[in-house]
């Protein structure tokens, strides 16, 4: 079995999102309240399998409105561009449409 981590996304008392990073091989979790801690905690414990880690899974609690997710999905975005105009390539794989048969 291979390295997941899930990433919940909750909202707290004051209805401010913050997302719960756990390790579910060892039940280990961090509270992440912005991308760039949430980046910081990925590398951490993920060093304790070399740094590989096979699948981060996507969650929400029920609470959750659709406005905070878009927020997310935006900042998301705008952190993935930040990191491909550094490394100079893409981060993600791009789809690429299948050449139709005559």
């Amino acid at each position: 079995m291979g390295v997941v981590f899930t990433a919940t996304i909750k909202l707290d008392d004051n209805k401010k999102w913050f997302i719960e990073l756990q390790d579910t091989t060892d039940g280990r979790s961090e509270i992440c309240f912005d991308m760039d801690e949430l980046e910081v905690n990925i590398e951490k414990l993920g060093n304790d399998y070399g740094g590989r880690i096979d699948e981060v899974k996507w969650l929400k609690d029920e609470n959750v409105p659709l406005v905070v997710m878009d927020e997310i999905r935006a900042i998301m975005a705008e952190h993935r561009a930040k990191i491909e105009e550094e490394r100079g390539e893409p981060i993600t794989p791009v789809a690429t449409r299948k050449e139709e048969e005559n």
